[in-house]
């Protein structure tokens, strides 16, 4: 057994399919109607990476998204903004350019986004370019080709080099939950990412496979906790990948809240949702009426 397998075989998570499905509908039972108030959704909208990944981006669609963030600031002042606005890594320059708010961060798909398939080279590269061009965040697809060949050793190898090339940037690395399938599969590749030096831990892309579920993100939370009670480091979780409506934020909100605690929730640093649709769902149930700003 070499140091990844024993890793992985240290873990005391349960992964059984039954039991997390088991786990999620106890945790939701017992606490989302706690949860169900105006300011968890600011909280929640707080924590969005507002998300522009279309093939037809371009830097004057992108720096009119940008703009819709400033306008929020000046229109609705007295709430929190998002917490990120999340691009291709060739339009992170515009996004840095037009961003005139200093509590939004910029993140940016990198490493061959999304399907990890290049080489090796071309992918540190792209994350150093995005990080010169002002990424402040950097979310990359963990290797699913790799994993499932079991060559452990080079999955974790390219999330270290990534991770290097980051510098002050933060990786959040994407473990495309919808190809794990397994509770199992996604414990394993939680902890070797963790172990790797991700500093987020993302359920899925939102392109090729299904999108986030409330059973990945049991897993990858409890893994997240099991890592920081071994080594005190705290590491972040995003969902992403259809999470359109309040009600289905304020269950990932629930899982990450019973699972990691409020330390993980007291500002936007470690939790996320990656959301093109969610922003304005959210705002209109803050605000109790419908609308469209984003």
């Amino acid at each position: 057994m070499d140091k990844y397998q024993q890793t992985i075989a240290d873990s005391k998570v349960n992964a059984i399919d039954t039991e997390v499905a088991a786990r999620v509908k106890k945790i939701l039972d017992d606490h989302l109607d706690e949860n169900r108030n105006v300011e968890v959704y600011k909280k929640i909208l707080n924590s969005i990476d507002l998300t522009t990944l279309k093939s037809t981006d371009s830097n004057s669609s992108v720096a009119q998204f940008t703009e819709r963030v400033n306008a929020f600031e000046n229109e609705y002042g007295e709430l929190p903004n998002v917490a990120a606005i999340c691009v291709y890594p060739n339009l992170v320059s515009v996004v840095r350019a037009v961003l005139e708010v200093s509590s939004v961060d910029i993140a940016s798909v990198s490493g061959c986004f999304p399907s990890a398939q290049s080489f090796p080279e071309i992918k540190v590269a792209e994350v150093a370019l995005a990080v010169e061009a002002g990424a402040d965040e950097i979310d990359v697809v963990f290797g699913l080709g790799d994993f499932f060949d079991g060559d452990y050793e080079e999955v974790c190898d390219q999330i270290q080099e990534m991770k290097h090339a980051c510098r002050e940037a933060r990786l959040k690395v994407i473990l495309e939950t919808g190809a794990l399938k397994t509770a199992e599969n996604i414990k394993k590749a939680s902890i070797l990412s963790l172990y790797s030096g991700a500093d987020f831990l993302k359920t899925s892309t939102g392109k090729e496979y299904p999108g986030a579920t409330l059973e990945a993100a049991l897993v990858m939370c409890e893994c997240i906790k099991e890592y920081y009670e071994k080594t005190g480091n705290m590491v972040g979780f995003k969902a992403s990948g259809g999470v359109a409506t309040t009600e289905e934020a304020l269950a990932y909100y629930t899982i990450v809240k019973t699972v990691l605690g409020d330390k993980w929730l007291a500002d936007n640093e470690y939790f996320r949702l990656g959301a093109s649709r969610l922003a304005n769902n959210v705002l209109g149930d803050i605000l109790g009426k419908e609308i469209k700003f984003f």
